[in-house]
This record gives structure tokens, sequence and C-alpha cells, in this order.
């Protein structure tokens, strides 16, 4: 079917002469990532390569048992209760089956699962059209990785009208893309919409339109600006007024406590950061990650595994839940940080993403052949306040699992 276009949308944003001349050098090719830890003369341990390998083919196993669990016009979402659950293409987590169908098929060759993955994309393929701040997470996560294997005019075209789409949420007042729906008076943003930033400067950088990393920069730079505390710990949601961009309050949804920091918030703030620094090149996003890093490892309550319990303040550690999904995140994210850093800083960063790789990958988090429904890991937390998904597998958690596998597989290649 035909591919329809939607009009560019170009906001009146007033930027940083800075902002305008790395956007300039982002769509000229200049600046953009090529590739992860590029700089870092780093050989990986042959024993977590061979671990790693052990991993890859045991997740390409059992995906061929979550496969078969998953209805055609559905995606996978947890396993809870022994019943597999699965959850429509316009949930924020639909892309995470596809997209991690594609990883393992990077990291096995197995066509099969590329071909499931492949399977996906037409009931994936309207969600371009959403009205939803995760459009990033479901479409550059499923559509994304299917381009990065083979390159695709119709996947370009799908990416970039997703990227328009989330561009319609932007307020150029506030200075960010809303989240969620939002009453009158009230703005509603997550930290999470960090992870939604990266269709934005791919956009940019593909279509040479410089309005989506003007929105993703925007959005960067306000949340680094009222999301963070001193200790570079992040507030889950920053509610804004919409007409004048002033804050109404800042609060939690799904951590414990306003001002606890929620385990997976944290992950989503430094996999953001660290990728805006690898798209832009701008310092101020490198040392906002390196400050997220830092209250990451070295939170007194992070356990000596590197698996965090589910918020940092939870009351019952040591017998809070612990969250698998946060862990993947930390440990994907620490490997790309670690090609930006001094060698000691890398060092370190790559110490604790081998350390949770290890544990995530031990009986404890994952699971055995025909086990869990068929998903690799065990023991994430989807929503403890509401309650919803305790102590279960997530799909994203097994998404960022790989992910981090393979990032780790490929430090030190050209």
């Amino acid at each position: 079917m035909p591919i329809l276009i939607q009009k560019k949308i170009k906001p009146n944003i007033t930027m940083k002469t800075t902002n305008s001349i790395l956007i300039t050098a982002l769509i000229l090719g200049t600046t953009a990532g090529t590739g992860i830890a590029q700089k870092l003369n780093y050989k990986p341990k042959a024993d977590l390569v061979k671990l790693i390998d052990r991993n890859l083919k045991d997740g390409a196993a059992q995906y061929k048992v979550l496969m078969k669990n998953v209805p055609a016009d559905s995606l996978p979402e947890t396993f809870e209760n022994n019943r597999s659950k699965s959850t429509t293409p316009k949930s924020w987590v639909s892309g995470f089956y596809p997209g991690t169908l594609f990883y393992l098929y990077e990291g096995t060759k197995d066509k099969a699962l590329y071909e499931a993955g492949l399977a996906k994309l037409p009931i994936m393929e309207p969600i371009k059209y959403i009205d939803s701040h995760d459009i990033g997470f479901m479409m550059y996560c499923s559509f994304g990785n299917a381009n990065h294997i083979k390159p695709s005019a119709a996947y370009k075209d799908i990416l970039l009208t997703s990227a328009q789409s989330l561009s319609k949420r932007f307020n150029p007042i506030v200075g960010c893309t809303m989240s969620w729906g939002s009453k009158p008076g009230e703005f509603r943003v997550i930290i999470d919409n960090m992870m939604n930033l990266e269709l934005l400067m791919w956009a940019t950088k593909v279509s040479g339109d410089s309005s989506y990393a003007k929105i993703a920069i925007s959005h960067a730079n306000t949340t680094m600006k009222n999301h963070f505390r001193p200790d570079y710990s992040s507030y889950h949601l920053v509610n804004y007024n919409p007409a004048t961009g002033g804050i109404n309050k800042k609060q939690t949804v799904q951590g414990y406590a306003d001002e606890s920091a929620w385990a997976r918030g944290q992950g989503w703030g430094l996999y953001g950061y660290t990728m805006m620094y690898r798209e832009t090149k701008d310092p101020k996003y490198l040392e906002q990650a390196k400050h997220i890093a830092e209250f990451i490892l070295n939170n007194p309550n992070l356990p000596k595994d590197k698996v965090p319990y589910w918020d940092f303040s939870a009351p019952d550690i040591p017998n809070a839940y612990r969250d698998a999904s946060a862990g993947a995140i930390y440990a994907s994210a620490l490997i790309e940080l670690a090609g930006y850093v001094d060698a000691v800083a890398a060092k370190k960063y790559l110490d604790v993403a081998e350390t949770i790789i290890r544990t995530l990958s031990s009986d404890r988090f994952k699971a055995a052949y025909r086990e869990n429904g068929g998903f690799i890991l065990k023991h994430s937390v989807g929503h403890l306040p509401k309650p919803a998904m305790i102590d279960v597998p997530l799909t994203y958690a097994d998404y960022y699992f790989v992910e981090a596998m393979l990032r780790y597989k490929d430090l030190g290649k050209k």
C-alpha cells in the first residue's frame, strides 16, 4: 500500500546558536554517532562473550516458544499466573517484541527469528499515525531495527511519518512533548520520554528537516533543567502549565514516592542523555549522563550484583522486588557511555555492565528453556503502585538485555 507522508511540522522554537550549529552539523553528517564506543580501546572478556553467545542461542530458542503463544493481531507483554499476556499494537511496549527478534537474528543469524519479526510489522504500521508520546519506543525499536538490518524506502517513510506524529505533541512554551493525556491547565512530561527522542534525531539526519532535532534538543534541555534533583536523581513526572511553561507539580506515578528514585526512570535518563550526546556531541549531555551514572553506581542501595531494586528508596530493601528491566537498561547505556569518557570512567562503567550481564545470565534471572512463557528474563517490575506486572517477565527487559549483550560483543570493533 502507498505510504502517506504528512505535512512537515515547523514549530517556532528559539534555539541558541550552538544548538543551531549542532543541528546543521547533524544534517550534514559531521557529528552523528557512528557506532557504540568507537574510541574505546577495549577487548571484551572472552568468557563473557562465550556466555553471551550461549544467552543469544538460548534466547532464540526461548523466543521460538514465545512465538507460539502470540496471537496474530497482538504483541507479547508478560507472563503471569502461568498465562501469557499479549497487548495491542497501540500499547507502548508493542515494538519491543519485533525489535528483540531482530536483535536475536543479528546475534544468531537464525532467519526464523527475522521472519517472525517481519510478520509483526504489518500490524505495527498503522501506529505511525498514533497520537502517543511513546511512538519512538513503538516504531523505532521495531521498524528502526528492521531498517538497520535491511534499509528500505518504505521503512524510512513509515519512520518519518512516525516522527511527524510525535512532533504534534510538542509545546514550544513548555519546551517538551507531552506524555499521556493531560487535563486543562496541565501538561505532563515523564522521564521515559527521553527515549523517544532518538526517533526525532534520526528523522532530521535522514530528511534534512531540522524541526525534529530542534524538538528533541528542546525537550532534552527542558527535562535536564526541571526533572533532576541536585544529586542527579530524577523525578518520574513533571506537570507543567501549558500556557506559561511554569511547573505545577513534580511527582511520581510508578515509583515509591514523589521524592524517591524510581529505578527504571533513572535508566531512561541515563540512556536518553547518552544517546543525545551521541547524536549531537553537545558536552552538556555527556556530563548529564555521567552524573546520572554516578548517582546510580554510588547509591548505597544498589545491590552488589548491580541489578537494582524497583525503587532506590523502597522501604523494604533488602527484601524489595528487583527490576531486571532497569538493570538491562543500565547495562546497555553504560556500555555506550563507556565509549565517550576517559579510560578510568570507561572501566568503571564496563565493570558494572559486565556484572549486570553476568547477574542476569544466572539462574536467578534467566529462565530455563520452555519456562517463563518463552521470555528470557524473570523478575521485572512494571507498575508496583498500581499494582500491575510485579515480579514477572517484561518484553522490554528482554529487549535491552539482548541489546546490551550485542553492544558488549561489538566493543572495540570499527
